[in-house]
């Protein structure tokens, strides 16, 4: 009987997920097979956002450039 009542859910067992997750492109529940998306597509959307540099990571640009390998630093 123990099988019976853990059979619907989903391996999720024991995560603490009460909600169910949205999908961050549009908003609509995800699905087991595209986690954290709702589909494809909106997987396809957010690789897409990454690589056209949508999603960038701010850095400073130093004045000097780092010391190549052997160099001693100064």
């Amino acid at each position: 009987m123990v099988q019976e009542e853990d059979a619907g859910k989903g391996g999720d067992a024991g995560r603490g997920d009460s909600k169910a997750r949205k999908c961050p492109i549009c908003g609509k529940p995800a699905t087991p097979r595209h986690r954290p998306f709702c589909s494809a597509r909106c997987a396809d959307v957010d690789l897409h956002r990454w690589l056209g540099g949508v999603y960038a990571i701010p850095a400073e640009d130093s004045d000097e450039a780092p010391p190549l390998a052997g160099e001693p630093r100064k």
